[in-house]
């Protein structure tokens, strides 16, 4: 029987699900497809990295590892939702939940001393930061702003903001001794194990990585950030902000890079309290207060601490920060209104989703005085903060972009089998002692070396070949399809995409790989000099094709739909799995806490499904391909026919109580998705079973939409954050009876 994996994921994507996959399931039903759940919540990674321990009642199935093996087949077709990456602090707060609800689970240690805590924190690390995406993607990345989508924004654009000639906002970021000026890379020659060794100063070596198995032609990069330069950079940027009276903001990707930019935020919040780490770091720096989880740790700490450290001391500490707080530049702020500053907690200020929002509201972010400001935002690495640059600098000089008349950047990315997985995996160390790190072949060979002293992040990562050929394949593809340029992202500064622009050059040329390439315009260009073609592409309405590495992917990908449709939720992306299958994502989740609070003060989810819409027909089309099924390409075009029309006749979700909110959405899709089957001729059998179906949620209106605002405006219970109680999350997310009997008929009628 044919099927479809849908993601059980976190937040508001996961309550979506409970809502949206009833009506899937129902309307997939006739077409004999079945809508298989597989949980990959933080939650459920972290229980089932415990099965062994914990009481068979309580184990959970390890269903990230089971969809890993899945993506390698060719019948593999999955629907995957937004998910949390998980940086420590939400780490800690989903373990104290499940603890609550029962589950006999170690506290994530800190700071490991004995074996048991060292494998807990193993098994902790293990689930945290970029965990699922590397697993899922045995493929690259195809996305894209559907065209009733663009259209659509085209004639509703989104409110931008206006930019001033004078704007003072910029970006800061290092010019030496980051990872970009310290990159070194190799292109291996034959099959290979690698061993990554600390030589110290003393003579003695540690071995920090071993058995590290490498592929034939396969591209391995080594770098370092050292911290005496970080420190450095980062002390002139305070200075900087304050002398130019702009918000100092710092924008990292601590939840994807969850060994590297953890530790860099703790350099960055060191850095504006300079003065109370310099009287009171030992104290801090003894229980673990170091900044990297953030200032709300420390403030959370110091209470946790005070009877160890003494309640006065605490205090005299809390005041310091405060003091810290008002003499230095003013911070961007997270949530004005409850004093939460962008350096209280890591995963609020993630690069790829804040950086945009900044650019779209004119170069300004929010003070603490609830207005609108010019801001210095702080990028430390300088690999791809001069795109960010680039395109403030354009606005500062042309002004906003106009999304009425905008081109569209899609993007083909590069991420199959974990290629490029910048300091988010088990090569990223923080150096605890001088030397050299070398990353050494089989023969005793060192490929690459640097030298170091405490402090130093240093990173390797990989990028297989066959991924490789499959990216350039893909962008050749791509171009051919939409006759747009495509232009490779790559840096002929750093060691890594000199060795990448060598292998496109050389594909490029392949023709058995990428067909006959006459009159395709294709360009190797560096991410400054793309940026501004693609920008200047835009402004003049044309279509630019950005082909880029995993994290430039990560960031241009929200950058552009950001700027051309007010969010990236609403992308498609389509990824074709080397294997011959499907996995489709669903868009970016980056808003779903400030949603899932809204739910649980008001009864209302703003969480818009597009994203799902969109890939769900591209599932039911992938579907068509393999299963010679002749309803779901018809299941898929009614569909899109819906989506397209919701649009239209803005019924998506609004931002306030009384409107309609995701759950109503779900309603009239399920109207227009039954309305397009009844009507279609293509299968009369298809067109007879939802003609009732249609004409009774049409009748049944008014009552659904009574049923479905009732609660509105009241609070909602879940039963949890991270791990919901089914009962009453259902309840809250199914709250129409009238609605729910239509649908489940049409699911019973065909089971």
């Amino acid at each position: 029987m044919a099927k479809i994996i849908y993601t059980r994921t976190d937040e508001a994507p996961l309550l979506a699900t409970y809502s949206l996959k009833p009506v899937i399931e129902a309307f997939a039903s006739t077409t004999g497809v079945a809508v298989e759940t597989r949980d990959i919540s933080l939650a459920a990674r972290i229980l089932s990295a415990f099965n062994d321990v914990l009481p068979e009642g309580q184990r959970v199935h390890d269903a990230l590892a089971e969809l890993g093996e899945l993506t390698k087949k060719p019948d593999a077709n999955i629907i995957k939702l937004p998910n949390i990456s998980a940086s420590v602090p939400q780490l800690k707060a989903a373990v104290r939940e499940l603890q609550e609800h029962g589950y006999d689970l170690p506290d994530y240690p800190d700071e490991p001393s004995t074996d048991e805590e060292k494998d807990a924190r193993a098994r902790y690390d293990s689930v945290k930061g970029s965990a699922v995406n590397p697993v899922l993607r045995e493929g690259n990345s195809d996305r894209r702003a559907p065209k009733a989508v663009k259209n659509f924004a085209r004639k509703h654009p989104h409110r931008m903001g206006e930019w001033s000639a004078d704007s003072k906002t910029n970006v800061a970021t290092m010019s030496d001794g980051d990872f970009r000026h310290n990159e070194q890379s190799v292109i291996i020659d034959g099959d290979d194990t690698l061993t990554i060794r600390l030589v110290g100063s003393d003579g003695e070596t540690t071995v920090l990585k071993d058995g590290l198995k490498v592929l034939d032609k396969e591209i391995v990069d080594a770098t370092v950030l050292r911290a005496r330069d970080l420190d450095a950079f980062l002390k002139d940027q305070v200075i900087r902000a304050q002398e130019d009276g702009v918000l100092f903001s710092a924008h990292l990707k601590a939840t994807m890079m969850k060994v590297s930019d953890p530790i860099i935020f703790g350099h960055v919040v060191r850095a504006y309290f300079s003065e109370v780490f310099e009287k009171y770091g030992d104290t801090l720096f003894s229980k673990g207060l170091n900044g990297e989880n953030g200032l709300a740790a420390i403030y959370s700490g110091l209470e946790d601490y005070a009877d160890e450290i003494g309640a006065d001391l605490a205090s005299e500490i809390r005041a310091a920060f405060d003091k810290g707080l008002e003499d230095g530049p003013d911070l961007a702020m997270v949530n004005s209104h409850k004093g939460i500053t962008g350096l209280h907690i890591p995963s609020d200020i993630i690069v790829d989703a804040s950086m945009p929002a900044m650019i779209r509201s004119g170069g300004h972010m929010w003070n603490k005085n609830d207005q609108e400001q010019d801001a210095l935002a702080v990028i430390p690495d300088s690999s791809y903060a001069g795109v960010f640059q680039t395109v403030i600098e354009d606005c500062r000089k042309n002004g906003a972009f106009d999304p009425t008349t905008m081109g569209t950047v899609p993007n083909v990315g590069l991420m199959a089998q974990k290629a490029e997985e910048y300091g988010s995996h088990d090569k990223t160390f923080k150096i605890e002692s001088e030397g050299t790190v070398e990353v050494v072949d089989s023969s005793g060979k060192v490929l690459m070396s640097h030298t170091v002293a405490p402090g130093d992040i240093w990173r390797a990562c990989q990028a297989k070949d066959v991924p490789i050929r499959d990216w350039v394949k893909l962008a050749v593809s791509r171009a051919r399809a939409t006759g747009a340029p495509a232009v490779f992202w790559l840096d002929p500064e750093r060691a890594h995409d000199r060795n990448m622009t060598a292998k496109v050059e050389e594909y490029l040329k392949d023709s058995e790989l990428v067909g006959d390439t006459e009159g395709l315009d294709l360009r190797i260009l560096s991410p400054v000099e793309a940026c501004q073609l693609s920008v200047d592409r835009i402004r003049a309405g044309e279509d630019t094709i950005s082909v880029s590495g995993n994290v430039l992917r990560d960031y241009l990908t929200d950058l552009f739909p950001i700027m051309e449709l007010g969010t990236s939720a609403k992308m498609l992306s389509i990824v074709p799995l080397i294997a011959g299958g499907g996995l489709f994502e669903t868009g970016a989740g980056g808003s779903a806490p400030k949603h899932v609070q809204q739910l649980i003060e008001e009864d209302y989810l703003r969480w818009d499904s597009l994203g799902e819409f969109l890939a769900l027909a591209e599932s039911l089309r992938k579907l068509a391909e393999t299963d010679n099924n002749p309803r779901t390409p018809i299941l898929a075009d009614a569909l899109d026919a819906a989506t397209e029309r919701i649009l239209n006749e803005d019924l998506s979700p609004a931002r306030v109580v009384g409107e309609i909110d995701n759950r109503g959405s779900h309603y009239w899709l399920a109207r227009y998705w039954a309305l397009n089957l009844s009507r279609q001729t293509e299968d009369p059998e298809l067109a007879e079973i939802f003609a009732p179906v249609a004409q009774e949620l049409e009748e049944k209106y008014e009552t659904v939409k009574k049923e479905m605002r009732g609660g509105q405006g009241s609070s909602a219970d879940l039963g949890g954050y991270y791990w919901l109680d089914e009962e009453k999350t259902t309840k809250v997310m199914r709250p129409s009876a009238t609605f729910n009997a239509v649908i489940d008929g049409l699911t019973a009628r065909n089971s």
